[in-house]
């Protein structure tokens, strides 16, 4: 081949290649649907993981409230309703939640009550147990998570089964399972 003639097909290979670059409008739209499709799925699984994250904090509280009890009540022979006795140093007040006692000399109620709506509130029971026909007394727990979610205005009181007296779930409240 003549020495004009390669360099004109050369040219003509370059100058085909510059027109094929860049995208389509109908490919930039399918790549934007493809996005937004995927975010619809993915944000509300991102949402829900943020509340769970949210929700650990009152589970955790809860639930060294019940432990600190039990420790309280081996040290002092009774139940508090003061958080500070516990001596766990938290707050009575979070950003997302309310923690209080309430409770009776046989039980109390260690409550994690969300302030906000997304959030699961939690309670923790803690019984005095004394077997029959002994005097042989334990203490045992149960932490509770709501059934709905929900901000809640007040302290829920403990619930406790008869004889020997054990720690049950407030109603609309459920017990977690242990890990």
């Amino acid at each position: 081949m003549k020495t004009e003639l390669k360099a004109k097909f050369l040219q003509h290979i370059l100058d085909k290649k510059k027109g094929d670059e860049g995208f389509t409008l109908i490919e930039l739209l399918v790549v934007i649907i493809i996005i937004g499709i995927l975010s619809a799925i993915a944000l509300p699984s991102f949402l829900n993981q943020a509340n769970k994250g949210k929700q650990s904090e009152a589970k955790q509280y809860s639930g060294s409230m019940n432990r600190a009890q039990q420790a309280y009540f081996l040290e002092n022979g009774s139940f508090t309703t003061d958080l500070n006795s516990l001596g766990m140093g938290i707050r009575s007040q979070t950003e997302n939640y309310i923690y209080a006692i309430n409770g009776t000399g046989t039980g109390v109620g260690n409550n994690g009550y969300s302030l906000k709506a997304p959030l699961k509130s939690y309670v923790g029971v803690v019984a005095l147990s004394i077997q029959s026909g002994t005097s042989e007394a334990t203490t045992l727990a149960v932490l509770c998570e709501s059934n709905n979610v929900g901000a809640l205005t007040a302290s829920v009181a403990p619930s406790f089964a008869n004889t020997p007296l054990e720690p049950t779930c407030p109603s609309n409240f459920s017990p977690l399972k242990s890990k």
